[in-house]
């Protein structure tokens, strides 16, 4: 049966010309998330009732088209609703009849972009469609680019460990060196030392030593 309907509300030849439907904007632009409204007019009678009417709009994409809201002879069609607006599309019924389609979508996503198009039918006034885009962006990239902010100076704690590792890397620099270096020079002072008391203490017995004591020597050593 529904289907039937559907058919017949795509079908149907216009029955007068002057039967005209509208947009009232050609494209919206919003961020996912968002909550946006989308309008429809058309023409109508001082006695068109809710019954007359009969409507179809789709989300036509690359992949394929999605039902977005259905209402067939005033009653809306919950069944035929594509599961991607699903709990999301909300009409204002009181305007209906005033010649006002408006659908409230909610929570917009970024698969939501693309063309949009509703087809009304009243009868017996005649049947029309138009049609406006959607362009839904991701949150990040509609937010504005902020200046690259300079770095923070590092806390007052970091510094002062930065500080407390580097004097403690060079006390054990400096610890090392002079184990290492110092030794030596005390052992070539100590030696200096020694070999220049050496030779005081020589030169000391060689003063004390008489001339016959010398002579004495030298004859020893001549025998």
């Amino acid at each position: 049966m529904i289907f039937l309907l559907l058919l017949l509300l795509f079908l149907t030849p216009c029955v007068s010309g002057t039967f005209v439907v509208n947009v009232t904007q050609t494209s919206y632009q919003a961020e996912e998330n968002q909550n946006i409204t989308l309008e429809w007019t058309f023409s109508t009678r001082t006695d068109t009732s809710l019954r007359s009417i009969s409507t179809i709009c789709q989300l036509y994409t690359y992949i394929r088209p999605y039902v977005l809201f259905n209402l067939i002879e005033g009653v809306e069609s919950p069944e035929s609703q594509d599961p991607q607006f699903a709990g999301r599309v909300q009409w204002d019924k009181d305007v209906l009849t005033e010649g006002r389609l408006t659908l409230h979508v909610s929570r917009l996503r970024t698969s939501d972009s693309g063309l949009y198009v509703c087809d009304v039918l009243v009868t017996p006034d005649g049947r029309n469609s138009r049609r406006c885009w959607l362009n839904v962006t991701a949150a990040e990239e509609l937010q504005p680019q902020r200046p690259s902010e300079s770095p923070q100076p590092e806390s007052w704690t970091g510094v002062w460990v930065t500080v407390g590792v580097s004097a403690a890397v060079l006390v054990l620099f400096v610890f090392s060196i002079w184990n290492v270096c110092i030794p030596r020079y005390e052992r070539r002072t100590y030696n200096a030392v020694m070999q220049m008391e050496s030779l005081s203490e020589e030169q000391t017995i060689m003063t004390n030593i008489s001339p016959s004591e010398s002579e004495h020597e030298v004859r020893l050593s001549n025998i």
